[in-house]
């Protein structure tokens, strides 16, 4: 590497370039992902600049000093195999580790031709998450019967979301939450039942379809009800889940529904390995922030 980078905070006028670098690299950000991102962690998006260019860059989110999470790592194509890369991912997993708590858990959804790399970082592969296609049929002339158990997000106490996710999630997401559930261009729903929360979901426009993340249940037939209602969104277009691989009920899900395996990435992580119900998560919430 013959120049040096410099590595700063992104503005956020960058964070759009960011997502449209990722979209060009086949992640498929949803349409809104830039404000919600941003507005989540303005703290957690590195840039690296090059000669006044901006070449790359990724987040460093931290959820209240108690877990971080690494995501949205990108090098330009030019700029690539030059060193570049290398001093960005290390000072960005440096500026995290700095933003948290002693001890706290960093975790990362990397593609699995960098895993070994990671793990020379440091990370521990924990699992794979599976992105997951399928392609939803046009809306029927008669709408099907609703299930009763099936509400919108916002008619639930934020308390309950905020405490279900938190059975699901390593950390507290209150600022994250509040933002996704109600983001345009997309679709909460819970399922209650005796007045309690027992699963939710949120679907969104992407810019190649619908994305459903997060889809956490209590159960199969929790998940299959708030999926039937949350595909209906997606009517007439594509569908993508990204599963946890080491949840079976979450795998036998998009086996059932004949979806396809397009994209995946290794859950790893730097230090100790989060104690949440993977039972529950039959859908993770984004590659980007976890």
């Amino acid at each position: 590497m013959n120049e040096e980078i410099e590595i700063r905070p992104m503005m956020r006028a960058e964070v759009d370039e960011l997502v449209a670098w990722a979209a060009a690299e086949g992640w498929n950000p949803g349409l809104h992902d830039a404000d919600l991102f941003w507005a989540t962690d303005p703290d957690a998006f590195i840039a690296a600049e090059l000669a006044g260019e901006l070449i790359g860059g990724g987040s460093i989110t931290s959820y209240s000093g108690d877990y971080g999470f690494m995501g949205f790592f990108i090098i330009r194509p030019a700029y690539r195999g030059q060193g570049f890369g290398n001093t960005l991912w290390h000072a960005r997993r440096q500026r995290l580790l700095d933003r948290l708590k002693p001890h706290a858990t960093i975790g990362m959804d990397g593609v699995f031709a960098m895993q070994s790399y990671y793990a020379k970082g440091g990370f521990v592969f924990s699992h794979r998450n599976l992105r997951f296609r399928t392609e939803i049929a046009p809306p029927p002339a008669i709408s099907p019967a609703k299930d009763a158990h099936i509400v919108p997000l916002t008619d639930v106490p934020f308390e309950q979301i905020a405490a279900y996710d938190r059975t699901c999630f390593p950390a507290s997401r209150t600022t994250f939450l509040q933002g996704w559930i109600t983001q345009p261009a997309a679709l909460a729903l819970g399922y209650m039942r005796d007045g309690q929360l027992c699963g939710y979901g949120v679907i969104r426009r992407c810019q190649d379809g619908c994305k459903i993340g997060p889809l956490f249940a209590d159960d199969g037939t929790v998940a299959e009800a708030l999926y039937t209602h949350l595909a209906e969104f997606a009517a007439g277009g594509a569908l993508f889940l990204d599963a946890p691989e080491n949840q079976p009920a979450a795998m036998a899900f998009v086996a059932r529904h004949q979806m396809e395996e397009v994209f995946g990435c290794g859950r790893m992580y730097l230090g100790s390995v989060p104690d949440v119900m993977h039972a529950r998560i039959f859908g993770v919430t984004t590659f980007e922030l976890g």
